[in-house]
């Protein structure tokens, strides 16, 4: 029996639909490929990226999460469970993205370029049996041989060579989630090397992490089990000046090795620049694109994901130049001051939400105006997109993905922090 809610959610819809098929827009096919979108949820939203290594250190390398909201996950299995409530309200299949920092060692001090698979089992387990696929990141940040700012670019060959062994091993972990769960995990790699103030050579380093990079990528691993991916930055906290792994050298470094992603993080550019126009730009040049999805505010702040203009223009250039099949999406923020697991529901909605409404545009009308040079009914097209009934088709989807409808996941979370989160 259909409770009221679910009644006028399903007498919206029906009206939503025939609004949109006026424009030619088919509702239900939109449905049906958001559906097969995954989203690559982070892990470290749960902990405010401390992971779980014996005797980890502070943050560092320019990161920082602010806020002490009550409730962070102290454990994997506090991490796991906490996710396993954010999966629930968020509607769809999605994946999830682990640092290196969150091996489970069993209470052993395991150096970080001695990792293995064996030290992520009961992730994979635990992803195995959620129908998660995993995607992985070395984590060249946050340890005693990365305290002056330098890893895969490093001066001094002995560091340089740690870290390159660090990449290694993540790889290897990468393509053994992807034999282990049937879905390419995607083996992202950021570095934070630079300098707070203007340094007098910008070239040496720039030559290591060529050097490097190759030194890590020179095994072969099956494309089907792992895909690489480089990860630029334009500053951090530290690094306010220079940083080696720029846009310029990642774009060059993906291209010049085939098979190479190259990963845009949306809070990783200037704070006017926006990767929306970047996307088709780059898309010419590599076969796939990573995207970190995140809000940078004023500097790489890694806010929650709210629906903004450049969320939107974001997922309109994925769907208007047909790359959702070359695209992996996945989100990169870190907020601790709200509740962790209503950060995750919230970022990954709207993430969900701004690619539906992509979804729903006439994507062949617009091109047929533009085309024939009448601008005029684009731009008129383009505005009263913006008043269709949008949230009755997203409302729609959640109801059919069981997922909850409108504001219902608050009480959800509400519930979950009184009941769990409260007593950590």
């Amino acid at each position: 029996m259909q409770s009221p809610t679910d009644r006028a959610v399903r007498a919206a819809y029906e009206l939503a639909q025939e609004r949109y098929a006026a424009l030619g827009v088919d509702t239900e096919a939109a449905m049906t490929r958001l559906a097969q979108v995954a989203i690559s949820l982070h892990c470290w939203q749960g902990d405010d990226v401390g992971g779980f290594e014996i005797d980890g250190g502070e943050l560092s390398g320019g990161i920082a999460a602010t806020g002490n909201y009550p409730g962070k996950a102290r454990t994997a299995d506090e991490l796991r469970a906490d996710l396993d409530v954010a999966y629930r309200l968020i509607p769809g299949d999605h994946r999830l993205n682990l640092h290196a920092i969150y091996a489970e060692t069993g209470g052993q001090r395991v150096a970080r370029n001695q990792i293995g698979p064996e030290h992520f089992a009961a992730w994979v387990d635990w992803a195995r049996a959620n129908g998660h696929g995993l995607d992985f990141n070395p984590t060249c940040f946050s340890h005693p041989l990365a305290a002056d700012g330098f890893t895969l670019a490093h001066q001094d060959p002995a560091v340089r060579q740690f870290w390159v062994e660090h990449c290694v091993a993540s790889r290897r972990i990468g393509a053994h989630f992807g034999r282990a769960l049937g879905t390419p995990c995607v083996t992202n790699i950021w570095i934070p090397d630079g300098h707070k103030d203007t340094p007098a050579d910008r070239l040496a380093p720039r030559q290591r992490l060529i050097e490097s990079l190759d030194a890590v990528l020179a095994e072969k691993l099956d494309p089907q089990h792992n895909r690489d991916a480089v990860e630029a930055k334009l500053f951090g906290l530290g690094f306010e000046s220079y940083t080696a792994g720029s846009h310029e050298f990642y774009m060059g470094y993906a291209i010049s090795r085939p098979g190479t992603l190259l990963c845009l993080d949306a809070g990783h550019f200037h704070p006017t620049e926006v990767i929306s126009d970047k996307i088709s730009a780059v898309l010419l040049y590599v076969d796939e694109l990573l995207l970190h999805v995140s809000r940078g505010v004023r500097w790489d702040s890694d806010h929650v994901v709210t629906l903004t203009d450049e969320l939107q223009a974001i997922m309109q250039e994925l769907v208007r130049g047909d790359f959702l099949g070359r695209t992996h999406i996945g989100l990169d923020f870190f907020d601790a001051s709200i509740n962790r697991v209503a950060a995750w529901a919230i970022g990954t909605r709207n993430a969900l939400r701004a690619l539906l409404m992509a979804l729903l545009e006439p994507t062949a009308l617009l091109r047929e105006q533009e085309a024939a040079g009448d601008y005029t009914a684009r731009l008129a097209t383009l505005e009263e997109l913006k008043g269709l009934p949008f949230g009755a088709v997203w409302d729609a989807y959640c109801l059919r993905q069981g997922a909850p409808v409108g504001l219902g996941f608050l009480g959800e979370v509400r519930a979950y922090e009184r009941d769990v989160l409260a007593a950590r």
